[in-house]
C-alpha cells in the first residue's frame, strides 16, 4: 500500500463546499503535510465529484485535469463575502493549505486582493502572510484576520460624526441621495482622523467598520449605499452612472448607512471568526521584494496576479480608494500588455519567493484562462521558473462552469473570460 494511504486519503479533506464552517479538529496526533509526490499521486486519484483526473503533456508540460473544488456561489465561510475584482475562490487555496500545510505553517499571496488566501489561512489556523502593491487590499485584508464582535462595531458607530462634513463630492449625486452622501462623507472623514493609512495597527472595530463601508459602497441591490449600478467589485464613472440612472429612470434612494454596514457586519460574521492562529503578516509593496516577509517564512504560496491588460484594478476602485483616501495614481498597479513583459514579471516575484519560501515548501501559482484560452499564462510561468531554485511539478487545471457574478456579465462558457484555474505547482529546492 503507498505511504499516501498511510497519511490521509481524499476522504479526509472533503471540499470546503461541504460545510459552510471548517469542522473542528480531530483528536489525535497532527498528521504531517503531504510532500509534493503524495500530493501528486493524490491529484491523480482525485475523484471527489465523481470525475477521473485526466493527465495530459502540452509543449513539454504534464498538466493534471479535473474538478478539484466548487465554483459554486457563497459555498466558503461567511467571513469571505466581501467583493473585489477577479477574486479567485475561497476553495482554491483550501485545496492546497490543506494538503500541504500544517496547523502554524506560513502561508503567503504576493498579490493578495481582497484577501482570500491570508483569510483562509487564517481559518485553517495557519500563519496568514500577505502582500500587495495596493494599500486598499490591506484594509479589506487586515480587520478579517481577529474580527471585532458585533457590539463593539455598534459602538464605534455612535462615535462617528454623522452631520460634520467639510468635503462633499457634488458629482457623486449620481450614486447617492443627498442626505446619504453627506453622512459617507461624513464617515470618511471621521474614518481618515480615527485610523489614518499610515496606522498599521488601529482600533480593530474602526478597521471594520471602514472595510464594511468601502465593501458597501456601489452596488446593485438595497443592501448597498448607492442607487442600482455595477456590481460592487466595479465602479463605474460619474458620467456612465448618469446614463445608467437614465436609461433606467432611477433616482438615489435614501440609504440607511449604519443599519446596511451592521447587516453586511451580522452576514460576514454569520459562521463565526477565525480559530486562535499566529500573527499575520501583511504589508503593501511590490511582489519582488515583499521586504516585510521573513526569509523562508512561508510554507506555501497560493497567488493569482494581475493577468495582462484585462482587468483596469485602479478603475475599477477609484471611488474605494477615495473614500479610503488613497490617490490610485500613487499606486504602481503595472498593466502588462505583452506576454513578455508579463513573464518578466513573473520572474521577478518568483525570484523573490525563492527567498520568502521554505525548502520543501510550494508555490501555486494560478493564472485562469484569458483571451477565449489562446494566451497560456501558465507556459509563461512554467519558463519563468526556469534556472530558479523550484522544481516545476505540473499544472492543474480546475475545470468549472461559469458562476453567477460571470454569466451577470454576459459571459457565455467556453468563449470569453475565465471557465479554468490553471495552477502552476512548483517545489522550492
Amino acid at each position: 500500500m503507498p505511504r499516501l494511504a498511510k497519511v490521509r486519503n481524499d476522504s479526509d479533506l472533503a471540499p470546503l463546499s461541504a460545510a459552510k464552517t471548517p469542522p473542528k479538529a480531530k483528536a489525535g496526533p497532527l498528521q504531517p503535510a503531504m510532500s509534493s509526490g503524495e500530493f501528486l499521486q493524490s491529484v491523480r486519484q482525485f475523484s471527489a465529484f465523481g470525475t477521473a483526473t485526466h493527465a495530459a503533456t502540452v509543449e513539454g508540460i504534464p498538466y493534471l485535469i479535473n474538478e478539484f473544488w466548487t465554483a459554486g456561489q457563497r459555498q466558503a465561510h461567511s467571513i469571505h463575502e466581501v467583493s473585489y475584482r477577479a477574486c479567485f475562490k475561497p476553495q482554491l487555496p483550501e485545496f492546497f493549505i490543506s494538503r500541504l500545510t500544517v496547523s502554524g505553517e506560513g502561508v503567503l499571496d504576493p498579490f493578495m486582493g481582497r484577501g482570500t488566501t491570508p483569510v483562509q489561512a487564517a481559518l485553517m489556523g495557519r500563519r496568514p502572510i500577505g502582500n500587495d502593491i495596493n494599500p486598499l487590499s490591506l484594509l479589506f485584508t487586515r480587520p478579517r484576520m481577529a474580527p471585532p464582535p458585533l457590539a463593539a462595531v455598534i459602538r464605534r458607530l455612535k462615535d462617528v460624526t454623522w452631520d460634520v462634513a467639510d468635503d462633499v463630492r457634488d458629482d457623486l449625486l449620481a450614486f447617492y441621495h443627498p442626505l446619504t452622501l453627506r453622512r459617507l462623507c461624513a464617515l470618511r472623514e471621521w474614518l481618515i482622523r480615527a485610523a489614518p493609512l499610515e496606522n498599521m495597527a488601529p482600533d480593530p472595530a474602526t478597521d471594520w467598520l471602514r472595510m464594511v463601508a468601502i465593501n458597501r459602497l456601489t452596488g446593485h441591490s438595497p443592501g448597498f449605499f448607492s442607487v442600482y449600478t455595477l456590481p460592487p467589485n466595479q465602479a463605474t464613472s460619474v458620467a456612465n452612472q448618469v446614463k445608467i440612472n437614465q436609461k433606467r429612470g432611477q433616482a438615489p434612494p435614501v440609504r440607511d448607512v449604519a443599519a446596511i454596514i451592521l447587516k453586511k457586519t451580522r452576514q460576514l460574521l454569520g459562521d463565526g471568526v477565525p480559530p486562535a492562529h499566529p500573527a499575520a503578516i501583511l504589508g503593501t509593496g511590490l511582489s519582488s521584494s515583499m521586504s516585510h516577509v521573513p526569509d523562508g517564512s512561508a510554507s506555501l504560496v497560493v497567488t493569482s496576479p494581475p493577468f495582462l491588460d484585462i482587468v483596469h484594478y485602479a478603475q475599477d476602485n477609484w471611488l474605494r480608494c477615495w473614500f479610503a483616501g488613497i490617490d490610485p495614481a500613487a499606486v504602481e498597479i503595472a498593466m502588462h500588455r505583452t506576454e513578455t513583459a508579463w513573464e518578466a514579471m513573473v520572474r521577478s516575484t518568483l525570484t523573490a519567493l525563492a527567498r520568502v519560501v521554505r525548502p520543501n515548501g510550494h508555490v501555486a501559482f494560478e493564472v485562469g484562462e484569458v483571451r477565449g484560452g489562446k494566451v497560456l499564462l501558465e507556459q509563461a510561468v512554467w519558463r519563468a521558473a526556469e534556472g530558479l531554485p523550484f522544481e516545476r511539478l505540473t499544472v492543474m487545471v480546475n475545470q468549472q462552469e461559469f458562476t453567477k457574478t460571470a454569466n451577470c456579465w454576459g459571459v457565455d462558457n467556453n468563449s470569453k473570460g475565465t471557465n479554468t484555474n490553471r495552477i502552476v505547482l512548483l517545489r522550492r529546492r
